[in-house]
């Protein structure tokens, strides 16, 4: 399906030798344990404790599995900790246990763990003697993991300490931050999901543009509570130990080289992309009624609004649970014995972003045992508003993407299997952006996009979806380079120049420079920002995106298909999954695909002639079409997943007795508590 593209040149990603690590942080998949508050007795207290690892680590008779087996014991421990806080927090549990105190408390434990030189020191010594290959590889990673975190400054802990509290003041502040628009004289909450899905399907324009000045409230409100000040500390802090600013020292921990070389690799992306945007936009307002068409609260709705509503009732989100299931079963994707919380539905002081984290990562135990992982995961439905069914699934489709990649890591030790540093940003993003990929192709659709009634997606919905659609992909790559060129440019600033007003310009600023316009979502809006696990992060889904489509590339000149290929699981399981962070993500893409990483299929697809496209999408669609079976009555993913709604149980397959009656379970949950979309 991808063409070779003679506009962009060809480059490729060379991982430099990673210079010594100064630092800490933590990084999110955002797109995450124990099964929320069902196994957390009322009123308990996570574990909190300080590390008793020091008055034996050191000592001259501990062998390498001694010190790696107390290693995995304690992390594993303090792993668990914070991430309960992270997502009782998160969630706005109920259990009084769960508080930003004690987020920023066990956060700090389990990077305090992490930051004792004397493990360093330890492994490095273990490391001078050790024979055996798994020995050394664990320990490896052990040396690479304690250096992320090992802070050679106590000028620099001090600021950490500072950024950290303000952090958790600034997220706390906005999860209640009272989010809406004010439509016909009254003011309608809602959160800012519900706005960018309202900015997309309602016809009347004054209502569009009252969702996008919703969302812009968020700059306003966050450069006024806090953020500034948390730029300044991140920035001394991540200056005090050596690096350029913060971006410097968030990509360096991660990907092993630094922003300079990153952005050497984005420049050429953004570079031959220009004149694609360029083109599109031109296009755009010709074709939609002039230059108000590219106000950013008419671009989304002018790009979908029509064929959103004419595409809802293929995607009603109480069956998105079971066509997930359907559809990873039919690639042989297994989450081997994990056990999952799927919280699913949008509500009041949620976070808003969807995210994967894992209180308890998968490992190979010293006896030989299997450690299945649990996860939870969480996105952002309103099954009430049109589109959202969509938007819901692919989102379920992306963190079920996380979930099945970090469940079928299979190494000693579960610091291969946390998504902080130094675990790739792209790594871990490429599983989740691959799998959600498939919502959009014909194929899939023929097949999962079901109305109610039983009715599949008529191929005249698709195609005029791809019509709507394709002339400006290029629209989603611009809005997603705009971050990380955001955050470099914010961490460059002067400290003197760091002001509510100077971020909100700059913020404008490129938002006109990348995207050619103001952005239908302002970039200020955007949750990654305030986060230390995700602020300078947002590069890492550009390069997953680069793998994507090289990944599907090969797929396609391999076994001519991708939707319900059988293949699928065990390629991604032994070229992506099964290693962890064991292996750099630049290798492990050219192990896969047999190529360095490049933007080339990326673009090609962006420059593909449209019926050139429309004829492979019909093709794809009616072979996708004869191939239609009655459904199976038997979904085995090998996990325990339980529906959450908050601190309530919706459905629990170990109750239930099956996948499919869970999900019956969650769908007549979702009917008889949403009004059926219009």
């Amino acid at each position: 399906k991808m063409i070779r593209s003679p506009v962009l040149p060809s480059f490729s990603i060379a991982l430099r030798t990673i210079r010594p690590m100064k630092t800490g942080y933590c990084s999110l998949l955002a797109v995450p344990t124990m099964m929320v508050t069902g196994f957390v007795p009322a009123g308990s207290r996570p574990f909190a404790r300080a590390s008793s690892f020091h008055s034996t680590a050191t000592t001259s008779t501990a062998t390498a599995q001694t010190f790696i087996d107390k290693v995995n014991d304690e992390y594993e421990e303090l792993h668990r900790a914070f991430e309960l806080q992270f997502w009782g927090t998160k969630m706005a549990l109920s259990d009084p246990s769960y508080s930003v105190d004690e987020l920023t408390k066990t956060k700090g434990e389990m990077e305090s763990f992490l930051a004792d030189e004397t493990k360093l020191a330890h492994t490095r010594e273990l490391l001078a003697t050790a024979k055996d290959p798994t020995t050394i590889k664990t320990l490896k990673m052990f040396e690479r993991t304690f250096g992320c975190y090992i802070m050679e400054s106590e000028t620099a802990k001090q600021l950490r300490s500072e950024a950290t509290k303000i952090e958790g003041q600034l997220e706390s502040a906005r999860n209640n931050m009272v989010l809406g628009a004010t439509i016909d004289g009254n003011f309608e909450e809602m959160s800012s999901v519900g706005l960018r899905s309202k900015m997309r399907v309602d016809p009347k324009e004054e209502v569009r543009k009252a969702c996008w000045e919703g969302l812009n409230k968020i700059g306003d409100f966050v450069t006024e509570n806090g953020f500034v000040e948390l730029v300044k500390r991140r920035n001394k802090m991540a200056k005090s130990l050596g690096y350029l600013d913060y971006y410097d020292y968030k990509v360096t921990q991660a990907e092993g080289f630094g922003k300079e070389e990153l952005f050497k690799i984005l420049d050429t992306l953004e570079q031959g992309s220009r004149p694609i945007m360029e083109k599109a936009r031109e296009r755009f307002a010709a074709e939609k009624g002039g230059p108000s068409a590219l106000e950013p609260w008419n671009i989304s709705f002018l790009m979908a609004g029509d064929v959103t509503r004419k595409m809802d009732p293929y995607f009603p989100f109480e069956k998105s649970v079971e066509q997930w299931g359907r559809s990873f079963a039919a690639m042989n994707i297994s989450y081997r014995g994990a056990s999952m919380d799927l919280d699913l539905l949008d509500r009041k002081r949620k976070y808003s972003n969807g995210f994967c984290h894992w209180p308890q990562p998968a490992w190979v135990k010293p006896d030989g045992t299997w450690q299945p992982a649990q996860t939870h995961f969480t996105s952002l439905a309103d099954p009430s508003a049109v589109g959202s069914g969509l938007t819901g699934l692919t989102t379920l489709m992306h963190e079920a993407g996380h979930a099945a990649h970090f469940a079928n890591i299979e190494m000693p030790s579960p610091l291969f299997s946390q998504e902080r540093a130094p675990t790739s940003v792209p790594y871990a993003e490429l599983q989740s952006m691959f799998l959600d990929s498939l919502v959009g192709d014909a194929a899939w659709r023929a097949k999962y996009a079901v109305s109610r009634d039983g009715e599949i997606i008529p191929w005249d919905i698709v195609k005029e979806d791809i019509e709507g659609s394709h002339p400006y992909k290029v629209f989603a790559l611009r809005a997603m380079i705009a971050v990380p060129y955001f955050e470099k440019q914010l961490y460059e600033m002067a400290e003197e120049d760091l002001s509510a007003v100077s971020i909100k310009a700059l913020a404008d600023k490129v938002e006109r420079e990348y995207q050619g316009g103001l952005s239908p979502r302002p970039l200020l809006s955007v949750p990654h920002l305030l986060s230390d696990e995700a602020s300078c992060y947002y590069h890492g889904y550009v390069l997953a995106e680069m793998a994507v489509h090289q990944t599907r590339d090969f797929v396609l000149k391999r076994d001519g298909y991708i939707v319900d290929n059988p293949s699928i699981g065990p390629l991604l399981t032994e070229a992506y999954w099964r290693p962890g962070n064991s292996e750099p993500f630049l290798d492990l893409v050219k192990k896969c695909t047999g190529s360095s990483l490049t933007g080339n299929a990326w673009i090609a697809e962006l420059e593909q002639d449209l019926e050139d496209l429309l004829k492979e999408e019909k093709e794809a669609y009616d072979k996708a079409r004869t191939e239609c079976k009655e459904n199976s009555n038997n979904i085995d993913l090998d996990m325990r997943i339980r529906i959450v709604d908050g601190d309530t149980v919706l459905a629990d397959t170990k109750e239930d007795g099956s996948f499919l009656a869970t999900c019956a379970k969650f769908e007549k949950y979702v009917r008889d508590r949403y009004e059926t979309p219009v």
